[in-house]
């Protein structure tokens, strides 16, 4: 570390937020992070904040501590290990939080997704919530046009990406897509640059379905009332407007009672994708008589693998348009501040950021 330190001229410590354990937060000075051959040091400049880092902060998802959260990187390359290539110090980047082994049964069967040693920075590991973080040479991908938090969207573009791989839509595809958060305006977006005919986008009224009229994410728009009456009475309207359904519904919400209803806006042979984030003990009823004589497809998606490229070919290229989506910056030192935005929905997106 020290011959590190001397060939990047790098400061000796660091400032970071770190968990001691669940709920249990202090910003501190640190040993910067050791870099192996095969790392690349990144000077953080932001690093996004998202619905995930609630469940971190509360021990969940996998959380393992003392932990420097943060899983949406962006910043220069400071130093790097002996055997990497192809960076320079300066250059514009942002990091893919996983590591797969590349050797256990679901790696050797293309599944590198479900690795059985699969290890996340900023949840398993530290991450992004520190002036300087270090991930593999290969996570590490440049970026040249977005700003530096607009580039946070780019993990969770990754995941969109992966999303669309899954539900492979065909040209022509009728979409309906509940929820307007930002993967939502990303995915939707995407659906429409690959075969999505007609995009419609069901959320509340509010700054998200703001944003998602003004970045023109959908072809229609319908307002999900909050209440269960009232969006139940919205959903009616919607079934009335589309009888024969739509070839795919995606929920992106993370609410079991929008996904449970969802299924009856299918078309036969269509798709239902399961896109939220959900609390562990929700549960949903689903008619298997309904998906097995509409032939209905049922499909997940979660996270991504080799799908950073992807991402920014659609973000820094302005072909998915995110200005607006991360409408709120803090500090390291605000991070309760955040929180409780991030919990509160006071904010779309949030985004920590570093000098």
């Amino acid at each position: 570390m020290d011959d590190i330190n001397a060939r990047f001229n790098l400061p000796p410590v660091m400032k970071a937020l770190v968990y001691s354990e669940p709920r249990k937060f202090s910003v501190e000075k640190k040993p910067l992070p050791v870099v192996r051959d095969h790392d690349v040091m990144i000077k953080v400049k932001a690093s996004g904040v998202c619905g995930t880092d609630l469940h971190i902060h509360d021990g969940e998802f996998g959380a393992q501590f003392p932990l420097i959260p943060g899983h949406e990187t962006v910043g220069v390359v400071a130093a790097f290990g002996k055997t990497v290539t192809g960076f320079s110090v300066g250059d514009r980047v942002v990091a893919d939080n996983s590591e797969v082994c590349g050797h256990c049964h679901y790696c050797r069967r293309g599944k590198e997704l479900f690795c059985d040693n699969f290890i996340a920075h900023g949840v398993m590991v530290d991450g992004g919530f520190a002036e300087y973080a270090v991930y593999p040479g290969h996570r590490v991908f440049k970026i040249h046009n977005l700003t530096d938090v607009d580039a946070t969207l780019i993990e969770p573009a990754s995941c969109v990406a992966h999303g669309l791989d899954k539900i492979a839509p065909k040209m022509g595809s009728k979409i309906l897509l509940f929820g307007a958060g930002p993967t939502g305006l990303m995915l939707a977006q995407m659906l429409r640059e690959n075969g999505g005919c007609h995009i419609v986008l069901a959320a509340p009224a509010g700054i998200k379905m703001e944003l998602a009229r003004s970045l023109n994410t959908a072809d229609s728009y319908v307002e999900l009332p909050r209440g269960l009456e009232a969006a139940a009475a919205a959903m009616a309207r919607l079934q009335t407007a589309f009888p024969y359904g739509f070839d795919i519904v995606v929920e992106a919400t993370g609410s079991a009672s929008i996904l449970e209803s969802a299924i009856h806006h299918v078309t036969k042979g269509g798709k239902l994708v399961v896109y939220g984030v959900y609390n562990d003990d929700d549960r949903v009823a689903l008619s298997p008589n309904k998906i097995f004589k509409e032939e209905i497809n049922v499909i997940g998606s979660f996270s991504q693998t080799h799908k950073f490229p992807a991402a920014i070919d659609y973000l820094d290229t302005g072909r998915v348009r995110v200005k607006g989506i991360v409408n709120k910056t803090f500090r390291i030192e605000e991070w309760q501040d955040c929180l409780d935005a991030i919990r509160d929905k006071s904010v779309i997106k949030a985004a920590l950021v570093f000098d």
